[in-house]
């Protein structure tokens, strides 16, 4: 494709072969990973961060890179804003695990004898675990007791947006450190950072830069002061390489042919 086409599909928010400045978060995970399952010790993590701080991106990079040392488990990963309602959950797992669906406590249990029989290890991703809120928190309480369960074969892995959701709605847990989760915390990308991601990616297109350095800088800077969304810088530059494109093409449109008159 031209150019113009290769940046756009540089600058999707894919996950990239390697995240820049998150070697130490994605270091934690697949350290988590190996002590968990890999010595098969049930547990949890909880990783916060604001939208487009790279939490899904680097679970999924970590994943992949682990393919051949989690062979041997079950991986369940969930959004959990696809889901009708917080208890929604339940029966969701459930169909991951193979179990005829069931309501209620009755759905719960069967899950929690499944979790606690015999048999590999099981890794639960909850993606967006905020929307699992519910009163009493009822629904998190349950997940985040299940790795602690006599028997457990589970370990829970929880991405929300919120700092302070452990702390917020589930102050019953750190009553009992032991059992408590691990938590793992990405602060939003700096200009600096987002400014590399961004000619990182554009590095990728071969020929002159498509888009101007100072254009890049400018664009790094706006976006650490309000956000530090990587996924935001990306779009940003997205849309300005479509209206240089269309630019471009107009001008070609309108060139007049050579020797002839408009």
């Amino acid at each position: 494709g031209t150019c113009y086409q290769q940046a756009k599909r540089v600058l999707h928010a894919a996950v990239p072969d390697r995240l820049h400045a998150r070697e130490r978060e994605t270091g934690i995970i697949r350290q988590f990973l190996r002590e968990h399952i890999g010595g098969r010790r049930p547990g949890s993590l909880y990783v916060s961060g604001a939208p487009g701080t790279g939490k899904t991106a680097c679970l999924s990079r970590v994943l992949l890179d682990c393919k051949d040392e989690l062979a041997g488990s079950k991986i369940i990963v969930l959004n959990c804003m696809s889901l009708s309602s917080p208890q929604g959950v339940f029966p969701a797992v459930a169909q991951q695990l193979g179990l005829p669906a069931a309501a209620g406590r009755e759905g719960v249990r069967r899950l929690e004898k499944q979790l606690t029989a015999q048999g590999p290890m099981v890794l639960l991703v909850l993606d967006e675990l905020d929307q699992l809120e519910s009163k009493g928190q009822d629904v998190l309480y349950t997940l985040f007791e299940w790795p602690r369960l006599p028997g457990s074969r589970l370990v829970l892995m929880g991405l929300a947006n919120a700092l302070d959701l452990m702390d917020r709605s589930l102050a019953r847990l750190s009553a009992q450190p032991a059992g408590s989760p691990q938590l793992l915390h990405f602060p939003p990308y700096t200009r600096e950072q987002l400014s590399a991601i961004l000619q990182e990616r554009l590095g990728q297109v071969a020929g002159d830069p498509v888009l101007d350095a100072a254009a890049l800088q400018f664009c790094a800077r706006k976006v650490s002061a309000v956000s530090g969304d990587a996924r935001k810088a990306l779009d940003v530059c997205r849309r300005a390489v479509e209206v240089v494109e269309l630019e471009v093409r107009s001008q070609t449109l309108l060139k007049p042919l050579p020797g002839g008159e408009w």
